[in-house]
């Protein structure tokens, strides 16, 4: 077995132990709404009888997002922080021993970008963990990197090998590492917004977010079509959740504007011109675009709440369109398609 066959390995051995954390994840969120939904019964039980105080749905604080108000630590939670780190742990060989059996950093094609962007994004989670309570957002973060990874090994997977003479560069290692880092951030920005949509709809009374028998600003609300997604109500505010994403946004931003320039100024060198219109460079400028829209509109047009989140998960779907989609589809001087084993960037 070889270099490259031990890092697909300890790939999907990063896969499975994300899964188990996500299934913990779960049920911490499920014993935090478990005891908010019993300290909204005690207070229930206060109210004087013919008061007619309207019942509403439980508003968990800012961060740390715990019903009492500290960093609660329940057995669920300790096996998803422990699973999740060994995990992140078995995923860094995986990303070090791909890089080690190719011969260049490990974000040349399509596969590995993946490989390494998910390892980030799981790191920026433990990183803002170690600061902020934001263990509701691991539901989301682990099942976001367990389905890429599987999809990279499962789609995009190639032989470790050399790259391209054209990309033995150190603008592969500045102008891609700082993408997979941008691409990182956006993504647990995405799911900060996902969240905020989702506790912003079941706090407005949404039918299919609440279950039989929730009383929603004083009214009764229908049974929701599924399951009671009572866990919404352990998270923050949608306040909170937007704020969040809006500061993860900004430095994603910051680095996707680094991304093209530092492209530009190797086309520039390598090309002889820095801007071509090519489908990525077009892409490129449209994610950016996007981006710069959104932190426009949300700081000098008044832009908040849904429209805001909205505003994130174009940009976001526009981020993984860039660079899958783009790759695949389209021709151009970017074509390094990672399915071929070609580099999935300059």
């Amino acid at each position: 077995m070889n270099l490259s066959e031990i890092s697909d390995l300890l790939a999907w051995g990063a896969a499975t132990a994300y899964t188990v954390a996500m299934i913990a994840f779960a049920m911490d969120l499920s014993k935090m709404s478990d005891a908010i939904g019993q300290r909204k019964a005690e207070e229930l039980a206060r109210v004087p009888v013919g008061a007619g105080a309207p019942v509403r749905a439980a508003a968990s604080a800012a961060f740390p997002a715990d019903p009492e108000g500290g960093r609660r630590r329940s057995k669920s939670l300790g096996v998803a922080m422990s699973t999740l780190w060994l995990g992140f742990i078995i995923h860094a060989v995986a990303v070090v021993t791909r890089g080690v059996a190719a011969g260049h950093v490990p974000w040349a094609n399509m596969y590995e970008f993946w490989l390494t962007g998910t390892f980030l994004a799981i790191g920026i989670f433990l990183l803002l963990q170690l600061k902020l309570d934001v263990r509701f957002l691991g539901v989301v973060i682990t099942f976001v990197a367990v389905t890429f990874l599987v999809l990279a090994l499962n789609v995009f997977h190639v032989v470790a090998d050399e790259v391209q003479p054209a990309l033995r560069n150190y603008w592969l290692v500045i102008h891609v590492g700082v993408a997979v880092s941008a691409t990182a951030v956006f993504t647990v920005a995405f799911a900060t917004s996902v969240l905020q949509l989702l506790r912003d709809s079941r706090d407005n009374g949404s039918t299919l977010l609440h279950g039989e028998g929730a009383v929603i600003r004083g009214r009764n609300v229908a049974a929701g079509k599924f399951f009671n997604w009572r866990f919404l109500d352990a998270i923050p505010t949608p306040t909170a959740l937007e704020a969040l994403s809006f500061r993860l946004n900004g430095l994603g931003f910051v680095l996707w504007t680094f991304t093209i320039i530092g492209g530009a100024i190797w086309a520039d060198g390598a090309w002889g011109r820095p801007w071509g219109w090519d489908p990525k460079e077009v892409w490129s400028f449209i994610v950016w675009v996007v981006y710069a829209a959104y932190l426009h509109a949300r700081t000098t047009r008044g832009w908040s709440g849904r429209r805001a989140a909205y505003f994130v998960v174009v940009g976001y779907a526009c981020v993984l369109f860039n660079f899958t989609g783009v790759n695949i589809l389209f021709s151009g001087l970017h074509s390094y398609s990672g399915v071929q084993n070609a580099p999935n960037a300059k």
